[in-house]
């Protein structure tokens, strides 16, 4: 699920401490890198890579910036809920096993969990996947089918989101595999828990892998030699960030 990257329209919420023009560079330096990390968890396991894009009109942007072979597919609807459903229709649609919803908030997401979330929905059965953000959204959901519950009375972009859809899930008696928890950067205590794991000083989860972000470690490390960003973020430059 992914939306142009456009300064004063995207990210809006990293500045400041980033300017309007930095967080628009920080989109689609997180696009390239989630659809690497697609590419990646497809190497290990079945997985077909789209995305999902929205505002009207913005093809030629993901044409740009995202590989040809990320399937394209416009998803924008005035809903959060409904773009979700708009585009697990349209995979489902296309006759895979399943369908997965991904964030584009998630640069270094475990490889590893894409691979599970697939894997999970590939068992027999109808159930669904769910990955929990640390703010209490998810970056992840996956399904078999086509479930419009999940999505009904959800208090969208709030700290209950997860939790709903969980209840959701067990109103319609619908098993759910439920990921490790990661997080989203959405904001500058989120930005500053990203710098910090590309640097190496800290993790979200010892015990997951982060995925390596190139493109993000590459600007990020760019963008802390501002005067007073690399201050404000407490952590060094990046070593050897390179693409």
């Amino acid at each position: 699920m992914a939306k142009a990257s456009a300064a004063g329209r995207t990210k809006t919420r990293l500045v400041p401490p980033l300017n309007y023009e930095e967080a628009a560079s920080l989109n689609t330096a997180f696009l390239k890198d989630i659809a690497q990390n697609m590419r990646a968890a497809a190497r290990e396991t079945s997985i077909a890579g789209y995305l999902a894009f929205g505002p009207p009109g913005s093809t030629a942007f993901f044409q740009d910036c995202i590989d040809p072979d990320i399937a394209l597919f416009e998803a924008w609807l005035p809903n959060f809920g409904d773009c979700l459903q708009l585009a697990l229709r349209e995979l489902l649609n296309r006759q895979h096993r399943g369908a997965i919803v991904l964030n584009s908030d998630s640069p270094t997401l475990p490889t590893a969990l894409l691979v599970e979330a697939a894997e999970a929905l590939a068992q027999p059965g109808d159930h669904a996947v769910l990955g929990p953000a640390i703010d209490g959204g998810y970056y992840l959901l996956g399904v078999k089918q086509a479930h419009p519950r999940l999505f009904e009375d959800i208090a969208w972009s709030t700290s209950r989101v997860a939790a709903q859809t969980i209840d959701r899930a067990r109103e319609i008696s619908l098993h759910l595999h439920v990921l490790a928890p990661w997080y989203d950067v959405d904001d500058a205590d989120t930005l500053s828990m990203l710098h910090g794991e590309l640097a190496g000083a800290r993790a979200c989860n010892p015990a997951l892998e982060p995925y390596r972000a190139a493109y993000t470690a590459e600007l990020m490390n760019s963008l802390v030699r501002r005067p007073g960003l690399a201050d404000w973020l407490g952590t060094p430059a990046l070593a050897g960030a390179a693409i």
